[in-house]
């Protein structure tokens, strides 16, 4: 379940821990327990996942200098 004030994975609104997220999907009265027996077997080689939604991250990705790559950090003793 998701903390009071963060955004709802369910519905379009703030969370309110209603709970109703942690609940099984094919038996609405029980907790979810992760038995993963909603999850549809595949009926061929693999399984196929759908993907409804991309979030592209906004933030300024740090900028790594790579220019020292051939520089050694260690002396070889001879």
């Amino acid at each position: 379940m998701k903390n009071l004030g963060e955004p709802c994975v369910l519905e379009n609104r703030v969370c309110t821990e209603c709970g109703e997220c942690d609940l099984c999907d094919l038996d609405p009265t029980k907790q979810c327990d992760n038995c993963c027996q909603c999850i549809n077997a595949p009926e061929g080689d693999f399984a196929e996942i759908e993907i409804d939604d991309i979030l592209l991250n906004t933030e300024d990705p740090k900028v790594v200098s790579r220019s020292n790559r051939n520089s050694n950090k260690y002396k070889i003793k001879s």
